[in-house]
């Protein structure tokens, strides 16, 4: 075992896949020497070469091109979106093409692709950096979804988006990269894409989140548990497809739940996760499910952001509301 932020995990994970499978490239706008704006990717390319970790024009639409035509030659191609926020330049490759490719195609072809991108508030980013977008691809059938909270699970899922013969988005939260170290192993492992998981065994309320909000839930479990009240979080780590089994199994024990998310309220995955626990579950629950989101605005500039972005107060308020109903 080592101790790994976030970016170490991630960048670990591509290489042990660039060690296992010559097939794997990464590519996108600085990941090569550089390293990426992060350094997530980090000394790759001296490692693998320039053929295998490579630089691409600023633009995201040929970025996707690239990476379906690459996956169609039989490559896993793993390609960066810088911020997430630029993903609307690359819509149609994503929604329209490579998440429809198996189901055109009747299953004769395959589209092994990850996208990977950070994405995410309270580290003050320009416009355009920060938005959780999220909520789109979750919507969008043929992708597989996956946003982790923690070093363990983000190398252990990465690595499964990497062998999946499915596009994956892998979208990694800014402010958790390099904000606490975890036990991650050296070696080869995965974490099952679609598995949620239990980060706090409670039985008074279920905190349903993903991402940055995981940790401000946990830090409102803490809170609660000063006032006598046994939070469970539940870290969904994949919201499409949802592991609708796990949030299930943890209200029906629990009896209550409220769902946190970063992005706006409006139309999100939260909003999903109350549907699905109204829909096979409500004979379990004594109150209301409630969310806890930002509001439905554009994404403030960074000297608001503090006030817009969710936090473990605001998790709280909206557990007692439940817990007192």
């Amino acid at each position: 075992m080592a101790q790994m932020t976030m970016i170490q995990a991630i960048n670990d994970a591509m290489r042990q896949e660039l060690k296992r499978d010559e097939k794997v490239l990464i590519f996108g706008e600085d990941v090569g020497k550089n390293g990426g704006v992060f350094r997530a990717t980090e000394n790759l390319q001296a490692e693998f070469g320039e053929d295998r970790v490579f630089d691409t024009p600023l633009a995201e639409s040929g970025i996707g091109g690239l990476a379906i035509g690459l996956a169609l030659e039989g490559f896993r191609p793993v390609p960066e979106i810088q911020f997430f926020g630029f993903v609307y330049e690359v819509m149609d490759s994503i929604a329209g093409q490579m998440a429809r490719y198996r189901f055109r195609t009747g299953g004769s072809y395959k589209m092994p692709i990850t996208f990977r991108s950070p994405f995410g508030g309270g580290v003050h980013t320009p416009e355009m950096h920060a938005d959780s977008l999220e909520g789109l691809m979750a919507q969008t059938p043929g992708l597989r979804v996956v946003i982790p909270s923690t070093p363990y699970d983000a190398k252990g899922l990465l690595i499964s988006a990497i062998r999946s013969d499915d596009p994956v988005i892998f979208l990694e939260h800014m402010k958790l990269y390099r904000s606490f170290r975890q036990e991650v192993p050296e070696g080869d492992y995965t974490v099952e894409i679609g598995k949620a998981d239990i980060k706090r065994e409670g039985k008074d309320i279920s905190i349903i989140s993903y991402g940055a909000m995981v940790h401000e839930s946990l830090k409102a479990a803490e809170e609660l548990e000063k006032e006598g009240y046994s939070a469970e979080v539940v870290d969904l780590r994949t919201v499409s497809p949802l592991d609708v089994d796990t949030i299930v199994a943890s209200v029906e024990k629990t009896n209550r739940a409220i769902v946190v998310q970063e992005a706006q309220r409006v139309a999100g995955v939260a909003a999903n996760v109350v549907a699905e626990i109204n829909e096979r579950a409500i004979l379990s629950l004594e109150a209301p499910v409630l969310r806890v989101t930002a509001p439905d605005t554009v994404y403030p500039f960074s000297q608001a952001e503090s006030v817009w972005i969710p936090n473990y107060k605001d998790i709280i308020e909206t557990a007692k509301k439940v817990l007192t109903f």
